[in-house]
């Protein structure tokens, strides 16, 4: 029998409310939140399936690289194989975004959109008519023995963090750099 401790529902709701209201309106791909903006981002979202390939092995809780190097101006067709028994998350965003984005995947799991092992709802409406989602470009979460792509090109140089959020994971070192060098 498995014992879980949970919070009481009512903080669940208060911190829901609290961490996602100044971002209801706003589109993820350039909300401020716990993904990153496109300006931190060092580039935009490309078409699917487009760019060269970078193919990312990850374990529980590794990624295969502990360093990706880039150029700017170059699209990459990021591949996050998921080798691993548990759900991972592949995301590339400032440190400090992934920092503000961890309790928010702490939450997602609290809520059930997430187990330790599979995706069960990218999208959930909260109480109060907001909602939660997990649909940025910049991230994807893999199941176990599944692939997940992001295609992203670099429009200028500089350094951002890869990191899997769920709750324990980048504690216990999932995490590379993304180095874009100048043209």
């Amino acid at each position: 029998m498995t014992t879980t401790t949970r919070r009481p529902l009512a903080w669940g709701v208060a911190a829901a409310l609290a961490l996602l209201a100044p971002f209801a309106s706003v589109p993820a791909a350039a909300a401020p939140d716990g993904h990153g903006n496109q300006s931190e981002l060092l580039g935009v979202p490309a078409p699917r399936g487009q760019g060269r390939v970078i193919r990312i092995e990850m374990t529980d809780n590794a990624y295969s690289v502990p360093r990706i190097q880039v150029r700017a101006g170059e699209t990459i067709r990021f591949v996050a194989v998921n080798k691993g028994t548990l759900l991972h998350e592949f995301s590339f965003a400032p440190a400090e975004t992934h920092a503000a984005h961890r309790p928010e995947m702490a939450m997602m799991m609290e809520h059930g959109m997430i187990t330790p092992e599979r995706v069960v709802n990218l999208r959930m409406a909260m109480p109060g008519g907001h909602n939660m989602d997990h649909t940025a470009p910049n991230t994807v979460l893999v199941e176990p023995g599944r692939t997940g792509e992001i295609s992203w090109r670099f429009d200028r140089a500089g350094t951002i963090e890869i990191a899997c959020n769920i709750p324990g994971h980048f504690e216990s070192g999932m995490r590379a750099d993304l180095v874009v060098t100048p043209r």
